[in-house]
């Protein structure tokens, strides 16, 4: 079975974060919650608190196939200030690992300089914080091992590709149907 850990911070976007725990459990993709915070509970910018499965120093990443990064704010600026976080970013990105960031959390991967000359997908407002990169302003960007999507509103369409990625596409089009989602 793949593994997914999502990692939240303090002020994570819930939209982005929880359609993607959601819809890959549905999948039959295995997905543990990670806060970076010393507490097991994280909380969303939007006032709805998460509690995780694990804390940031429990688990063994190298167990997991993909990291997926939620965007919002300050949660973006909370994974990026965290070293764990950084390292477990990088040695992703050196094994060809997958890497999920969606809204401002490709900003993460562009402070590492994993953006040069990569397609990116991210929220409109920090497209000029990534240099380097080729901005495509589509729903979802795949470049490699590195899957980025713009925002809330597309994160169905983010946690869609994830399957796809992980699966196979009938997985993802098996979910997207049972959900109705066009």
């Amino acid at each position: 079975m793949k593994k997914v850990s999502v990692i939240l911070a303090d002020g994570f976007e819930e939209i982005e974060a929880l359609t993607v725990v959601d819809l890959l459990r549905r999948a039959q993709i295995y997905v543990g919650t990670v806060s970076i915070t010393d507490d097991y509970t994280v909380h969303g910018a939007h006032g709805i608190n998460v509690q995780a499965e694990d804390l940031f120093e429990e688990v063994a990443f190298v167990e997991s196939d993909m990291i997926v990064l939620p965007g919002g704010m300050p949660g973006t600026s909370n994974l990026n200030a965290h070293e764990g976080v950084r390292r477990v970013v990088k040695e992703f990105n050196r094994d060809g690992k997958y890497i999920g960031a969606i809204c401002a959390a490709p900003t993460i991967l562009g402070n590492l300089g994993l953006l040069k000359g990569k397609r990116v997908s991210c929220y409109p407002s920090v497209e000029q914080e990534i240099q380097g990169a080729v901005m495509t302003r589509t729903d979802v960007t795949v470049d490699g091992n590195l899957i980025t999507s713009r925002g809330a509103g597309t994160a169905i369409a983010f946690a869609l590709k994830l399957i796809e990625m992980l699966s196979e596409a009938e997985k993802a089009a098996e979910i997207a149907e049972a959900i109705l989602y066009e």
